[in-house]
């Protein structure tokens, strides 16, 4: 896939300088997703493992949201009918394909960063957790609303994936009330990385990818996969696993570049091989 020229049908997406930035873009809606923007969105990530020229990716929303979850009509309400048709196979085959979509995010090598401000709810929320970083607005809102739907709060990995970023406790209360977190206790809960102005979420989100992606790329995708690897590792596994994925990036030339950008004193230009 050439992701200069990418367009894609169900979202924005635009490259600049090694930074995606991938927008939902149904403001009048909130930015919901549906069956096709889940499947597009999940083939996207998946690429995202040969694009060489994506050094780092912003998912954000447009208008002011940045996504209200499931489009009630568009997939709530088929899923409901099939329900009512006994359909077993048919919602097995979206709940695998929306948790295919938190897989590929975690699995694409490129830090993702979420600018997160209005209404960040179910889908939504899931796509804010499986990102890597997370910058937020205090007028914000997140919620895992699954139990008001009458489901679980175990979608798309959150059972595993929310302790990890806010402990055990508050985690279990977001999910099991499926109340909404204000932007002030996310920044405080750890959910968000940074609290800023509504008008400056995005331009701080791209800012932080792009100084992710003027980095050692090859080196971010090495500390991206290794948090998520280790945490099924005991200690010493993961400190051994660690030195033999340290030493694979010290045989890089961005090391090198770095060494001698140090004894130059300049700045290292990092080109991720």
């Amino acid at each position: 896939m050439n992701f200069s020229t990418f367009k894609p049908q169900h979202f924005l997406w635009s490259l600049s300088d090694g930074v995606a930035t991938v927008t939902l873009n149904r403001p009048e809606r909130k930015n919901p997703l549906t069956f096709e923007s889940y499947a597009e969105l999940r083939d996207t990530f998946r690429a995202l493992n040969d694009a060489k020229e994506v050094k780092s990716v912003v998912i954000t929303g447009a208008g002011g949201n940045f996504c209200s979850g499931g489009d009630v009509h568009e997939i709530i309400g088929p899923l409901v009918e099939m329900r009512r048709k006994n359909d077993s196979v048919g919602l097995l085959n979206f709940t695998q394909m929306t948790g295919d979509l938190v897989k590929a995010m975690r699995g694409c090598p490129q830090p993702i960063v979420a600018a997160i401000d209005g209404v960040c709810a179910g889908a939504g929320a899931i796509l804010a957790m499986a990102s890597d970083l997370r910058y937020g607005t205090a007028q914000s809102k997140v919620a895992f609303l699954f139990v008001r739907v009458g489901l679980s709060g175990a979608d798309m990995g959150a059972c595993n994936l929310l302790p990890r970023i806010i402990g055990a406790g508050r985690a279990a209360e977001l999910l099991y009330t499926g109340r909404a977190m204000g932007g002030e206790e996310a920044e405080r809960w750890g959910f968000y990385n940074k609290l800023c102005a509504p008008s400056g979420v995005l331009n701080d989100a791209i800012a932080l990818a792009a100084s992710l992606a003027s980095g050692p790329s090859y080196a971010h995708a090495m500390t991206k996969r290794c948090i998520h690897d280790e945490w099924v590792m005991e200690i010493n596994d993961a400190i051994d696993h660690e030195a033999r994925e340290q030493a694979i990036c010290m045989e890089t030339m961005d090391f090198e570049r770095a060494y001698e950008a140090f004894v130059a004193k300049q700045k290292p230009i990092f080109k991720g091989d």
